[in-house]
């Protein structure tokens, strides 16, 4: 049996109030932490359930705010609005990363170790937190932004990464691919590149498929690839932890 608690964690970052979601299993000791990040919409429900599941696999994790005061949107123009601002102000965006990783880490509920998942808009996020050399175990992107904001040097880029792609993904340059392949070899980097035959952009959420009917744009659930990425995160966990 699991005793699973979940709490608003608030931290702030430059004066920002964020609000995370944390979960964890309250009768377990202090276990490695997970960082959630949110796709462009914000720490909505989806994003809170995935931390969640994470916390009835024992893990510590805290789904992190990047919006501020847990700012969500509701459509894409508010959704693309709230991303931009943090895209155009990355030194306000690493500061961010940055506070939340402190918040968990300084929880009693984790031990230290640490990892971060992020989907879309935060699969880039956890990208530029491993290209910046952040001291994180493993870093885990699904149907995330490939595009680099920092080139990492020889040895930088310390976590181990699993980048989760859908094939049929329009959102994501071939370019962006290629680049970030070229970044992880010349860094050394300790990564993984999967892509899932037929996925597009958003497959691992089940309301992917009618926000794409609703707004006409190409995004689409795929149980497969859920499935599938979902448990080449966990391989990576059990080898990390």
């Amino acid at each position: 049996m699991t005793n699973i608690q979940s709490e608003t964690l608030t931290y702030t970052a430059n004066g920002t109030s964020l609000q995370g979601h944390l979960a964890y299993d309250a009768d377990r000791g202090p276990s490695p932490g997970i960082m959630v990040i949110h796709e462009w919409w914000g720490l909505d429900d989806y994003i809170k359930e995935r931390a969640e599941q994470l916390a009835e696999l024992g893990y510590s994790a805290l789904a992190i705010d990047m919006y501020g005061n847990g700012k969500t949107a509701d459509n894409p123009n508010d959704a693309g609005a709230l991303m931009n601002a943090v895209l155009e102000d990355m030194d306000s965006g690493t500061a961010r990363l940055k506070a939340g990783y402190d918040a968990l880490r300084g929880h009693a509920s984790s031990n230290g170790h640490t990892a971060a998942i992020g989907y879309c808009f935060g699969g880039a996020m956890v990208l530029h937190m491993a290209r910046i050399g952040m001291d994180l175990d493993a870093v885990v992107s699904f149907h995330g932004a490939l595009g680099s904001f920092h080139k990492p040097g020889p040895g930088e880029v310390k976590a181990k990464v699993l980048v989760c792609h859908g094939a049929a993904d329009e959102f994501i340059p071939e370019d962006d691919i290629n680049n970030l392949h070229e970044e992880m070899t010349s860094a050394g980097a300790d990564y993984q590149f999967v892509a899932y035959e037929g996925a597009l952009h958003g497959f691992t959420s089940k309301e992917a498929t009618s926000n794409g009917q609703k707004y006409g744009l190409p995004l689409g659930y795929d149980e497969n690839a859920d499935r599938q990425s979902w448990q080449a995160m966990l391989d990576l966990f059990a080898k990390v932890f």
